[in-house]
């Protein structure tokens, strides 16, 4: 490899922002010239982003399947590759591939403006229940809560005033706009300065996004509730970080480089985060073409992908150097969810 490993996911990601902008910059600017709300309506503003096209498929066939027509969709297509058409009912805009807080601004700032309810879910996220929509009508009726988080981050928590608080994280969560955006004028930008305990004996240093946001909305006294465990994994399921393989596979053009990607650096490595978590996420697209095939049925291609037999072989080899809260089972038990109820 011409680059060390840790070397080529900030330049890839930085190449496929440059490559993509070719198809998404015209229409961004169209967009902010135009900035058109979604109309006024009761029903909650649902938002991804995606930079992977059978992803967006996956999404919007989970979100169709089970809400139906109860909320308005907005898909950020970032990659510049996907057909409208595809996605019926939906408003798909080309956008430039900005950080995921900046997007999400812009979503609850500007095109969900008419609507109370604001609700970002990553496209690796699948809503897997009718009763989510039941969830957020009661939880909203409370005047103090201004978040409902259906997956929180779970490897360090907010200490505020001696009392502990999951971080609600940006995976899937729905704002009350009145207040977080009309009354709080708050943002979902990342900050560093983070040094709430963690649970890996790692202080996290910095903020992701609504991070802030939700520690300052705590101190304020709001209510900014998680969805407790055993209701989120019935309502959601879904990946993590997928973005970072999908950037590998852009970056590589054979399944060979990919493969020399996690058989090059020093078998310590794999204690980190970038080589097992980039690994776990192509296993998840493995998952994501063969659920889009059933979808679809038609064939998605990615050249540089390797066999998911040779992927899990490198996975089950390098086992042994994980850390103990690295899981090698989570990925697998989604896509036995995602086959059995697409």
């Amino acid at each position: 490899m011409a680059r060390a490993y840790h070397q080529i996911l900030p330049y890839g990601f930085k190449l496929f922002s440059l490559k993509s902008a070719v198809r998404t910059l015209i229409p961004t600017i169209g967009y902010y010239i135009t900035r058109k709300p979604l109309p006024p309506s009761e029903k909650p503003a649902l938002f991804t982003m995606n930079i992977l096209p059978p992803l967006a498929t996956v999404w919007y066939h989970f979100a169709r399947k089970n809400l139906g027509d109860n909320v308005d969709l907005t898909i950020f297509d970032c990659s510049g590759k996907l057909n409208p058409n595809d996605f019926p009912g939906a408003r798909v805009q080309k956008f430039l591939n900005f950080y995921a807080a900046t997007k999400s601004d812009e979503f609850l700032q500007h095109i969900a403006k008419h609507r109370k309810i604001g609700w970002i879910c990553d496209d690796d996220m699948f809503p897997m229940s009718h009763e989510m929509l039941s969830v957020l009508e009661r939880e909203f009726l409370d005047p103090k809560t201004v978040s409902v988080s259906f997956r929180p981050r779970d490897w360090w928590h907010f200490d505020i005033d001696g009392k502990s608080y999951e971080p609600s994280s940006s995976y899937c969560i729905a704002f009350n706009r009145e207040i977080l955006i009309g009354k709080e004028h708050l943002s979902l930008a990342p900050e560093n300065g983070n040094t709430h305990p963690s649970h890996i004996g790692k202080v996290p240093g910095r903020y992701d996004t609504f991070d802030k946001a939700n520690e300052i909305l705590l101190q304020k006294g709001y209510r900014c509730l998680v969805v407790p465990k055993e209701k989120r994994e019935q309502y959601l399921t879904g990946f993590s970080g997928i973005s970072g393989a999908v950037i590998l596979l852009d970056y590589f053009r054979t399944p060979e480089q990919v493969l020399d990607f996690y058989l090059t650096p020093p078998k310590k490595q794999w204690s980190g985060n970038v080589l097992f978590g980039t690994l776990s996420s192509m296993l998840a697209i493995c998952t994501i073409l063969e659920v889009y095939e059933r979808i679809t049925g038609k064939h998605y291609d990615i050249p540089s992908l390797p066999p998911r037999s040779v992927l899990e072989k490198i996975r089950s080899d390098h086992q042994q150097y994980l850390r103990p809260d690295q899981s090698m089972t989570w990925f697998d038990s989604v896509r036995d969810r995602l086959l059995v109820e697409v």
